[in-house]
């Protein structure tokens, strides 16, 4: 059984830790690997690594890190298919979508190269007699990330790059359940010549999160998951004084209206609500359908459910794969249930499907549910499976008073043929991310992607523009270089420009 150790300080370690959990195979249902599961003293290192590094690394010229950062985005661009291949392995996910997912972590990495121009800061000339003043931006210390199970290749890669090339450096807490890509781009990142101590990665479970979160020596905390455990990140790294992007959960509603075209939208809302087993936090699982749009929508849905081809995400045969874990399979099994049980209409039931040869699996099928209801639990709670619900609406004034009601605001979308309805939707609904006749609206690198309300704690949304403003501070300086001869007296007053 391969052990899974900690990257701390340019070496594998396990460290102080004696805890391991086990590292599944979703497709096939079987144990492939341990993960050693950090204690404090682990931390501790990784930290102390990191602070090292730190008094260097931030020194730096931008010349040397974007060297760095042309270098190693060149290897992950070379590393792809092993990269997806660890993904699918162990996340379950189809190797296109995992391929797909290094592809988005490969431009924050591009944007990160441009480091230079995003450092740029300001000079005023003569503000005053004599006088000058101008502000740069500075590296904050050591940064530490903690994220999720969906995306063990890009959501990481929405944090370190920008953070490293502002000058800090970094410790990555990856889940547990799919760690062995974040130990591959760490030794990417040794192979492109980033110096020791920049990166470390450091496995383990709720005992590393709090190590974190308490350590004196960590400026800065980006964390990706669940809502509970965003607030709860914000909150506990907030009281020990450290800067904090927490990322929480979605409930992502696309309204359909009825001069869309059904069959661009559903063949698109069934990629957005089925793909990577609807394991994403921008998937669309709230079909919102206006008017005359629900029954033909819904029948379309269910037809392209039915068309989904499921497999082991090995198979280039298969458009979706399992989900991450038995436990995960269970849950959104009930939630099935309980939705059937409320009163909404099963279409597509999802529900103890097997894939041959793959019988011990974890896999749950592609499953469309109508005449959901706000208050139904296949509603409020975020399923994070491959689960549609079909809502129905008036109109789209009523569909936009309800995504506005939930209280997740990460993504949405409209699907319409009217540029009046939608300029009305995205300026009506208080979401973080908007598509229009797009699904899924990941922002480019070169923009920032965060969602509002309870998808989001922290006032600064994550990679792109606010990324740098997050793991950079602000310095100005005020300075004058008077001749000797002509020196003047200092005034008692508050200072002004004259």
């Amino acid at each position: 059984m391969t052990t899974i150790e900690h990257w701390i300080g340019g070496s594998f370690t396990s460290g102080a830790a004696t805890r391991r959990a086990p590292v599944y195979n979703p497709a096939t249902g079987a144990q492939q690997h341990e993960v050693v599961l950090a204690e404090s003293a682990d931390v501790d290192a990784a930290v102390a690594a990191a602070r090292t590094a730190f008094e260097s690394w931030s020194q730096a010229s931008l010349s040397a890190r974007t060297k760095i950062m042309f270098d190693f985005r060149e290897l992950v661009n070379a590393n792809v298919k092993p990269l997806a291949e660890l993904v699918s392995d162990e996340h379950g996910k189809v190797l296109s979508d995992a391929a797909g997912e290094v592809q988005r972590g490969l431009e924050v990495i591009e944007f990160a190269c441009g480091i230079p121009q995003l450092l740029k800061g300001e000079y005023s000339d003569q503000a005053s007699t004599g006088v000058d003043v101008f502000s740069f931006r500075e590296p904050l210390g050591v940064c530490a990330g903690i994220t999720p199970f969906n995306f063990p290749v890009m959501v990481p890669m929405w944090m370190y790059p920008v953070a490293i090339a502002c000058g800090n450096t970094f410790v990555l807490k990856p889940s547990e359940r799919d760690p062995s890509a974040s130990n591959y781009i760490a030794d990417l990142w040794r192979q492109a010549g980033l110096p020791d101590g920049v990166f470390n990665v450091v496995h383990g479970d709720k005992a590393a999160v709090d190590a974190l979160l308490q350590h004196p020596d960590v400026a800065a905390v980006s964390f990706v998951g669940s809502t509970p455990i965003a607030r709860y990140i914000h909150r506990q790294a907030s009281a020990t004084g450290k800067r904090v992007q927490a990322l929480g959960g979605a409930k992502n509603h696309a309204v359909i209206l009825p001069d869309a075209d059904l069959e661009f939208a559903a063949n698109h809302l069934a990629a957005a609500a089925f793909g990577s087993a609807g394991e994403r936090c921008m998937a669309i699982s709230a079909a919102v359908a206006v008017g005359a749009a629900g029954d033909p929508l819904a029948d379309i849905l269910t037809r392209k459910a039915s068309e989904v081809v499921v497999g082991s995400g090995r198979d280039p045969k298969s458009e979706m794969g399992p989900v991450v874990t038995a436990a995960a399979r269970d849950r959104i099994e009930g939630l099935i249930g309980t939705g059937e049980q409320q009163g909404a209409k099963l279409l597509a039931d999802g529900r103890g499907l097997k894939v041959p040869g793959f019988s011990d699996g974890f896999f749950v099928g592609p499953t469309v549910i109508d005449q959901v209801r706000t208050s139904m639990d296949v509603y409020t709670e975020e399923i994070f499976g491959p689960v549609l619900s079909v809502v129905r609406s008036d109109t789209v004034e009523a569909a936009i008073d309800l995504i506005n009601a939930n209280p997740y605001g990460n993504g949405t979308a409209i699907f319409t043929s009217s540029g009046e309805a939608a300029r009305r939707f995205q300026r009506g609904v208080r979401v973080g991310m908007i598509g229009i006749n797009v699904p899924i609206p990941v922002p480019m690198a070169y923009y920032s992607f965060g969602g509002w309300k309870d998808s989001l704690f922290g006032d600064k949304h994550i990679h792109g523009p606010e990324g740098v403003s997050f793991y950079t501070r602000g310095k100005v300086v005020t300075s004058r270089w008077p001749h000797v001869e002509a020196a003047h007296g200092a005034s008692m007053h508050f200072p002004t420009a004259s």
